[in-house]
């Protein structure tokens, strides 16, 4: 049978997609979902066939905003639904083994947001069941959305083709501000038992995947410093996406202690229980607020990456330079239709960094976009992430990142932490 045309959209085979969680990046996987099909003419149609949270109302309320079919409020109703091929993860990373494990025992391909657990056992057990699901053609994928930015896909094949040459030096820097007031509500991202780390595991995964993605290489060691600045917090009010909350003048609200069975944080419920846990007064932050690290990948190049929710006036910020023997790529977010490239082999008398904008019909996803000159946001990432997800499974192709990759991730941010506590010695990355 021929490929379906655009206009036979009703036609395609439906990719019935189920989301548990459904805050700041539950919203933007929506937004993903809802839109790869209608830009990319993909062989499967994605459909958005329900949406878990532990609120009822609110998410509810949230499937009626993004065009859910349906909702539902235990997380396994959700994977045992017959309408559900696909079971993406937006949770906080306590839950994403469970129910990972759990969606891909049920025969469900599965996408779960970055980073891929909260420990190194958790992830192994992750990896290893997707491997075992793969078996059985079920694919899974981890979200690490900054790999799906026209500018970065197109700095990956500069670098594989050689324009840098050897690569030298590599330095990784992510910024934000939203932790500088001490009157910021102690949000599930600053429990440890519930986020796993704090800058490091939020920001950090994502810059030591970039950078491994972009250098084509791992790394083999760290050598780290973290800090927490701001060690207590009062507690918040009302429902949270761990980036935003009210505290709560009074204390913690009352609640059973324990979030109810088969649902997802994130919402006022798990407020509530967070605060009833702790009794009241100001809440512990267990979680590093600033990561810092040197490292060497395993051809010897050099790197540093930094991760910081305390840099004042940095509101997601950001940047990555490679340099070679040859020549040098640099990217930034808040720029993120263009890249900056020198090219160290032409003369010395019209060297220098030239701006390359990457709006161009044969730059990576740009074909289906806007005419050159017209930029994408950071809403694509997530468009462009179920477009490639979409065409693994219709063509039965291991995705990237995998959870394998996730798990090596997660060594290099549990290499960090034992360095750090260890007064910053060098720690190999364990394999």
């Amino acid at each position: 049978m021929g490929q379906p045309h655009r206009g036979d959209e009703a036609a395609k085979p439906p990719l019935r997609v189920g989301m548990v969680g459904y805050a700041f990046m539950g919203a933007a996987h929506s937004q993903g979902w809802r839109t790869a099909g209608r830009v990319f003419d993909l062989p499967l149609r994605p459909v958005l066939a329900a949406v878990c949270g532990r609120d009822g109302a609110a998410v509810r309320a949230m499937a009626d905003r993004h065009g859910w079919a349906a909702a539902e409020t235990d997380w396994r109703a959700l994977i045992a639904r017959d309408d559900v091929d696909l079971v993406d993860i937006c949770t906080p990373g306590d839950s994403h083994a469970e129910i990972a494990v759990a969606a891909l025992a049920a025969g469900k391909h599965v996408l779960c947001e970055k980073p891929l657990a909260n420990t190194v056992a958790e992830a192994e057990t992750m990896a290893a069941a997707a491997a075992t699901a793969l078996e059985h053609g079920r694919l899974s994928m981890v979200g690490f959305n900054y790999r799906r930015l026209p500018a970065t896909v197109l700095a990956r094949s500069m670098v594989a083709e050689g324009r840098l040459g050897a690569l030298r030096h590599v330095r990784v820097t992510y910024l934000q501000d939203w932790l500088v007031d001490p009157d910021f509500p102690l949000t599930w991202r600053l429990r440890k038992e519930v986020a796993g780390s704090g800058a490091l595991g939020d920001l950090g995964a994502h810059i030591v995947d970039l950078a491994q993605f972009l250098a084509g290489e791992p790394l083999g060691g760290v050598s780290a410093l973290t800090e927490t600045f701001v060690r207590s917090r009062p507690w918040p009010t009302g429902a949270s996406s761990g980036l935003s909350a009210v505290p709560e003048p009074g204390g913690p609200a009352g609640g059973t202690g324990a979030p109810a069975a088969g649902s997802a944080p994130g919402t006022a419920a798990d407020a509530a229980a967070v605060g009833s846990v702790h009794g009241p007064g100001p809440g512990a932050v267990t979680v590093d607020d600033a990561a810092l690290f040197t490292a060497r990948f395993a051809s010897g190049a050099l790197a540093s990456f930094e991760a910081s929710r305390f840099a004042t006036g940095r509101k997601n910020a950001l940047r990555i330079e490679l340099n070679g023997e040859r020549g040098s790529l640099a990217f930034d977010l808040e720029r993120l239709n263009e890249l900056s490239y020198h090219d160290h082999t032409e003369p010395a008398t019209h060297a220098g960094f030239r701006r390359i904008l990457v709006t161009e019909p044969d730059h990576p996803y740009l074909d289906a976009w806007w005419p050159p000159g017209h930029g994408l946001g950071y809403e694509h990432t997530f468009v462009h992430q179920a477009r490639d997800l979409v065409l693994a499974v219709a063509e039965g192709r291991p995705p990237t990142p995998s959870f394998a990759d996730g798990l090596q991730v997660q060594r290099v941010l549990a290499a960090v932490e034992e360095s750090a506590e260890k007064n910053s010695v060098y720690t190999p990355i364990a394999v």
